[in-house]
């Protein structure tokens, strides 16, 4: 178990090192003049110049590539160029609303996906599992935007139950915050619980067919015993693998929504800097993205070998 989880932690090493690579880059060669962007048009040269030398952007490639990863190893992460204040403190105030959102919404997709996937794969071929199919396709295929228009439609203006946009601060409790985050978080958690459903059937059904599973129904378990004790934890690696996914998602693409709902997260702050050219904030943010995704891939792998020790075994 100790040699897999070192052989995961180097991979995820070289991950992130590779990543850092390519952030840098891209953000390098996307064209215009963050210096000439802040100060307009009709900037005098050396006025831009001067800009570009206090931003540190006149330095090498090589310089400011160490510079930045340097600064990210000790903490420092820059300071943004528009809000002249921390990177750090950005993305501390804004993490503080997407990753309870991402949780949120994770929370709410497993629980409805998983006995909803393990009812259509025990009932196959019948009313239950063509009904459960048809609306995981509607789910998959509407985006989440949609649903989240529906959600204020309906909960916001006519019954009145939440608020149609706005996020009030954990200050104000967590009842208020979560009641806040509830309507963003069902309308992520709707696409991302059709597909954890229909994955869920369809590695249940491939499981249901194994031999101990028949020994296990001739032994006089009914077929939910059978897929309770046996089957469900056999059909779990897919399904672990698509949560990983998910959390990932859910932590960095929920602009849109936290866009219709008004929500200061982690998207929002991204699609800002992107818009008034603040590298810094760009650069940062997609690094610590990227970060936490190679870092649930790396923990859903750890969970890989806990769950089917024949990994174990084969590291």
């Amino acid at each position: 178990m100790l040699r897999y989880i070192l052989i995961r932690a180097l991979s995820l090493g070289l991950s992130l090192v590779v990543a850092s690579w390519v952030i840098f880059a891209m953000i390098e060669v996307v064209p215009g003049d963050p210096a000439s962007f802040m100060l307009g048009l009709n900037a005098q040269p050396d006025t831009v110049a001067a800009l570009r030398a206090e931003l540190g952007l006149n330095g090498s490639f090589l310089t400011r590539y160490l510079g930045w990863i340097g600064g990210m190893l000790s903490g420092d992460f820059g300071t943004s160029y528009t809000y002249r204040v921390a990177v750090s403190e950005l993305v501390l105030e804004r993490v503080q609303v997407s990753l309870p959102l991402a949780l949120y919404a994770l929370i709410l997709s497993t629980l409805i996906a998983v006995p909803v996937g393990m009812i259509a794969a025990s009932r196959r071929g019948g009313m239950a599992d063509f009904g459960i199919m048809g609306a995981t396709q509607l789910g998959v295929a509407v985006p989440n935007f949609w649903f989240a228009m529906l959600l204020v439609l309906v909960f916001a203006i006519q019954l009145r139950w939440f608020s149609a946009g706005g996020f009030p601060g954990w200050d104000a409790g967590l009842f208020a915050g979560f009641k806040a985050l509830t309507l963003p978080a069902i309308a992520l958690a709707l696409p991302q619980a059709s597909i954890l459903a229909r994955i869920m059937r369809s590695s249940l059904l491939e499981t249901l067919h194994q031999d101990y599973i028949r020994t296990a129904r001739a032994k006089g378990l009914s077929m939910g015993q059978a897929t309770r004790r046996h089957a469900l934890r056999n059909a779990l690696i897919p399904v672990l693998t698509i949560i990983g996914l998910q959390f990932s998602f859910l932590l960095a693409g929920a602009i849109i929504i936290e866009n219709v709902f008004f929500l200061p997260g982690l998207g929002r702050l991204i699609f800002q800097a992107i818009t008034q050219r603040d590298l810094v904030v760009v650069e940062s943010v997609v690094m610590l993205l990227v970060f936490a995704v190679i870092l649930v891939t790396f923990l859903v792998d750890i969970t890989y070998a806990l769950v089917d020790p024949r990994l174990r075994r084969r590291a």
